[in-house]
C-alpha cells in the first residue's frame, strides 16, 4: 500500500480490526519513510448490481444516489444519520442477498419505503410523493390514510386540522 503523503510503498499495518459485521476490515498503517499514519480499508468486491429503470434504462446500482435520496427525504425529520446509514445499509444487503444481478427501480424504491414508514412517517411520505410520482393532494391524502394506522393510532378522519392551527395561533 502505497502511502498517501508521501507514495513511498514501504509501509506496515499496525492494527487490523474486522468492521460492519465482518464484511470489512479497518487497517491502521504507518510509512516507514515519513512516519505518518493513515488508515485503508480493505472490503470484498461484489459484482455490480444493475438498477432497472421505469423507461428500461439500465445503470450500475449506486450506493451515494441511495444515500442521498434517503437523506432528502428525511430532512427536517428527527431521524439520525446513524440511522439514515443503517435503512442504507440494510437495502443495500438486502439488494445484494436477494437480487442476483438487476433490481428494478420499482423493487429497489419498494425496499427503502417499507423502512421509511418503520423508522419516519414524514420521511416515508416524502419519499413516496417523489417515488410514486404524486401529482395532486388528493394522492398524498390517499397515501396517509393508508397508514392511518401507524400515525399514533389516530384514523385521519378523527383529526381536526382547523382546532390544530387555532391552538397554534394561540
Amino acid at each position: 500500500m502505497r502511502c498517501p503523503f508521501c507514495s513511498s510503498d514501504n509501509t506496515r499495518v499496525l492494527e487490523s480490526r474486522a468492521i460492519d459485521d465482518g464484511a470489512a476490515i479497518r487497517r491502521r498503517r504507518e510509512c516507514a519513510e515519513c512516519s505518518k499514519r493513515f488508515t485503508s480499508y480493505e472490503r470484498l468486491e461484489q459484482l455490480p448490481i444493475i438498477v432497472i429503470k421505469s423507461n428500461l434504462n439500465k445503470e450500475v446500482f449506486s450506493r451515494e444516489k441511495l444515500l442521498k435520496s434517503i437523506v432528502r427525504a428525511c430532512s427536517k425529520t428527527q431521524l439520525s444519520t446513524l440511522t439514515i446509514d443503517r435503512i442504507v445499509d440494510d437495502v443495500e444487503s438486502e439488494i445484494y442477498k436477494k437480487y442476483h444481478r438487476e433490481i428494478s427501480s420499482q423493487e429497489l424504491g419498494s425496499l427503502v419505503m417499507k423502512r421509511l414508514k418503520e423508522a419516519d412517517a414524514l420521511a416515508y411520505i416524502r419519499y413516496a410523493s417523489i417515488f410514486k410520482n404524486f401529482t395532486s393532494l388528493v394522492e398524498f391524502i390517499d397515501e396517509i390514510k393508508e397508514m392511518e394506522d401507524s400515525l399514533l393510532g389516530l384514523k385521519f378522519e378523527d383529526l381536526d386540522f382547523n382546532d390544530e392551527l387555532i391552538e397554534d395561533k394561540n
